[in-house]
């Protein structure tokens, strides 16, 4: 009786096309889909996988390597010869230190958790560093495991119904900060994981707020593991809208933030699906809520501003493939200062890709320069900033591929 599950493609010494098939296969891509993904046609994929065409230029190899989210390069060459974990990095250096504290289970009462006060306390002063700090992982990954153990023992020894909601909702929002370190690490349980407890904790504290902080971050998690996470990433953001839609007519300013937060995200993953009009009519939406925001509102969490609209524009542009459409939405992003380093540094990224898209590369690596100046951190674990990278360290140009060396030098790119 033959099998019905998907073979292994790391099993038997296949051929380029072969992997290709089964690694989209997957990832739950049709030809088309991967092939617009990629800047190419279903045609030209069918043509690789069935041996008609060669194994792609490296570019191209990297370009689908980076959209079948392989965990390294020879997973889709087949060839063992070079290791090259090009995605995912090494991982942070704090990263062991993090996971310890997440996975631990304490069931007992090694110390006294600390007032809620100070948690708050210590949780504002990590956000604040988080947005201003250059190494903003280094920061994080110091504060958070101490922060993880002080809100768990939090939860536990509350006295009360109304403390366990206030720990609760502190230990969310401990998880939410967690997240912003482990998301782009090699370790994508961990990842999950961190999301499922800050969704549980937020439910348990029933603060609206801390709902849609945990709903928007497990909803960024379901978009970027795929296509086949699309529908998920919507239930979870729209279902959450539908929650809060009846509290916004009399909703603080955290409130109305995140529920535009998750407008947008719902544009996002339309136009992560192609779907151009669905995409732009969210972000349109997001925007009003953007403009019921004070002028100098910033969300510590997501970032949602009226400023950062014109970033939002910029990506929803990106993920539509809209290479002219992104260039201009760039001219008019650039207008406004994004006040958080690694978001200024996520935007330039985005920009980046909108001039590689144009046909600009020479703007786009001097885009991912700036982006470096503003958050190492952040460009160093970014997919699509190393694709653009490693494209252009094999540009006919002499000078670019110069500059696409020292940059990829600066991102650790060649460490071992």
């Amino acid at each position: 009786m033959p099998s019905e599950a998907t073979p292994d493609p790391y099993a038997d010494p296949l051929v380029f096309g072969q992997r290709l098939q089964i690694l989209r296969t997957r990832r739950g891509l049709t030809r088309e889909q991967l092939g617009g993904l990629t800047g190419r046609s279903g045609s030209w994929v069918k043509a690789v996988e069935t041996g008609r065409l060669k194994t792609p230029k490296l570019d191209v190899v990297l370009r689908l390597a980076e959209v079948l989210r392989v965990r390294e390069l020879s997973e889709l060459t087949g060839s063992q010869s070079v290791r090259i974990d090009l995605f995912a990095g090494p991982g942070h250096p704090r990263l062991p230190e993090v996971k310890a504290a997440v996975e631990a289970f304490p069931l007992g009462t090694s110390h006294e958790a600390p007032p809620a006060s100070h948690l708050r306390a210590r949780l504002a002063r990590a956000w604040a560093a988080r947005h201003s700090a250059p190494n903003h992982r280094e920061v994080l990954g110091a504060l958070l495991p101490q922060l993880i153990r002080d809100a768990q023992a939090a939860v536990r020894q509350a006295e009360t119904v109304a403390d366990r909601r206030v720990a609760q909702a502190i230990l969310a929002e401990v998880y939410s900060l967690s997240q912003f370190f482990v998301a782009y690490q090699p370790d994508a349980a961990l990842l999950w994981r961190v999301a499922e407890r800050g969704l549980i904790a937020a439910q348990e504290s029933e603060d609206p707020h801390m709902i849609g902080v945990a709903a928007w971050l497990a909803g960024q998690a379901h978009r970027d593991s795929g296509p086949h996470h699309f529908d998920a990433a919507d239930e979870v953001n729209l279902q959450t809208l539908a929650y809060l839609e009846p509290l916004l007519s009399d909703a603080g300013d955290d409130v109305l933030a995140i529920a535009g937060a998750l407008t947008f995200e719902a544009g996002y993953t339309a136009a992560r699906r192609g779907d151009t009009g669905t995409a732009w009519r969210y972000w349109d939406k997001a925007r009003d809520m953007a403009a019921r925001l004070p002028v100098d509102y910033y969300h510590p969490v997501t970032s949602f501003s009226r400023a950062i609209m014109g970033a939002h524009a910029v990506t929803v542009a990106v993920e539509l493939h809209q290479g002219g459409e992104s260039v201009r939405q760039v001219a008019a992003a650039d207008a406004v200062v994004i006040p958080s380093r690694p978001r200024r540094a996520r935007h330039r990224i985005e920009e980046a890709r909108g001039y590689q898209l144009d046909g600009q590369p020479d703007v786009a690596l001097a885009t991912l320069a700036q982006a470096h100046e503003a958050a190492p951190e952040t460009i160093r674990y970014n997919g699509y900033a190393k694709r653009i990278v490693l494209e252009e360290t094999e540009a006919k140009s002499p000078g670019r591929r110069r500059r696409a060396s020292e940059l990829a030098v600066k991102l650790g790119m060649l460490a071992a």
